[in-house]
């Protein structure tokens, strides 16, 4: 069935969902598991760039600017590889072989990429549930890795902070 299964993650409730599908999925298929956490620094909740202005002027910033992002990017390596060292020794600690790593980049890229490399049978991908123009703005991880990904992929849903109703019509033609 499944020899190496790879698993993207990241440190959020979703990211603990797709670990643990990945993890009895590979318990069940005495696969190999790889766990990816993608750094990127188009993700809304990382640091943003001394200098960088959404108004077109371009404010002055110091040497201590520049080391301070730099300090913020250092800890989140940092605490990316913590995290993957504690699922890595939980998967273990389970009997699975399992290994880690971390990148930069595009995730959706990355993940591809990584997955080709390592020859992986399986992807193993969380979704956030964005649609319309939130996924425009931001992307969709997954979906790129849906539709460029040379493996199988399984994707994990969570919970989609849909604030729109459904209108009474749709929902009793689809009854």
């Amino acid at each position: 069935m499944f020899q190496k299964i790879l698993v993207a993650i990241n440190n959020s409730e979703i990211g603990q969902q797709v670990f643990d599908q990945a993890l009895s999925l590979a318990k069940a298929t005495n696969a190999e598991l790889m766990i990816l956490y993608v750094l990127s620094p188009f993700d809304e909740h990382y640091p943003t760039a001394p200098g960088v202005s959404t108004d077109g002027i371009y404010p002055s910033f110091t040497t201590d600017d520049v080391n301070y992002y730099l300090g913020q990017w250092e800890s989140l390596k940092q605490e990316g590889i913590q995290f993957l060292t504690l699922l890595t020794n939980k998967a273990i600690a389970q009997g699975v072989n399992a290994e880690h790593t971390q990148e930069f980049g595009d995730p959706g890229r990355i993940i591809c990429e990584f997955a080709r490399t390592w020859q992986a049978d399986l992807i193993i991908i969380g979704r956030r549930g964005l649609s319309g123009i939130k996924e425009f703005f931001l992307g969709s991880v997954s979906n790129y890795v849906l539709h460029h990904a040379l493996c199988s992929v399984l994707t994990v849903q969570g919970v989609i902070n849909d604030t729109t109703e459904t209108p009474k019509a749709a929902i009793l033609e689809s009854a």
